[in-house]
């Protein structure tokens, strides 16, 4: 499909939203019972399992950091995530370089030098790939170390945008990255509006830059209502319990 079909002279795009318009988001936590924290994210078809384990010892000895917890990331992208199966081990460079920008947005939010000597485990799997699984994978990350109750200076909130013809579109599905449009995914932190992640493997003109960045920030703020959403009801349903 070329790229001059993604939006339509109505301005509609293939699954029928505006240019600047998220995906639906549904969001829960607490969804695996073996873990110290859990988030389960659906942005549109893009599906997404957190978990998070710690802060617990450090597995290995020679990784031990004296003043400060070590963050550790794995990600992985089940095989019949895709309409065709394709098998991904976690090791691959693609996955380990996501791993590392995970890491890399997190390492300054969490209050690590609260947990010397230990370690905090946060593995992330794809069951369902629609485009926008960095973004995805950082909003799991963020409901399920808040889950876990671990200390955060904020909310970490991720959105892409990118540019259709010159059109900035917030929040790309998997058609309209596979049409080589460049896109953008923004990380921030809410309440100051620090931006923690700023990734695009493609090109865009420097004129469209500033469009696309406000957009992607824009979205960022809008998950963040998500998200911040869900916890309030989430912790409102643990105190009802306990008043019980």
């Amino acid at each position: 499909m070329s790229r001059l079909e993604l939006i339509t002279p109505e301005g509609l795009r293939i699954d029928g939203r505006r240019a600047n318009e998220l995906r639906r988001i549904t969001a829960k936590t607490s969804v695996f019972s073996q873990s110290d924290g859990s988030a389960y994210i659906e942005q549109g078809n893009t599906k997404c399992l957190a978990a998070v384990y710690g802060p617990r010892e450090a597995r290995y000895r020679q990784q031990m950091l004296s003043d400060r917890a070590l963050l550790n990331v794995e990600f992985n992208i089940a095989p019949f995530s895709f309409s065709e199966r394709k098998k991904r081990s976690k090791n691959d460079k693609r996955s380990l370089e996501m791993a590392s920008f995970i890491r890399q947005t997190f390492e300054p939010v969490i209050l690590t030098s609260q947990f010397p000597r230990s370690q905090i485990d946060i593995y992330l799997q794809i069951f369902q790939h629609d485009g926008g699984v960095l973004q995805s994978c950082i909003n799991a990350a963020t409901m399920a170390l808040i889950d876990a109750g671990i200390p955060m200076t904020d909310y970490v909130c991720a959105c892409s945008a990118g540019s259709i013809d010159k059109v900035p579109v917030l929040d790309l599905n998997n058609l309209e990255e596979s049409s080589d449009a460049p896109e953008l995914t923004v990380a921030i932190l809410p309440r100051s509006g620090k931006v923690n992640l700023v990734e695009m493997e493609s090109r865009l003109h420097i004129d469209s830059l500033q469009g696309v960045m406000e957009l992607a920030t824009q979205g960022c703020m809008q998950v963040h209502k998500v998200l911040n959403g869900v916890i309030k009801e989430n912790t409102q349903y643990l105190m009802d319990r306990l008043n019980a």
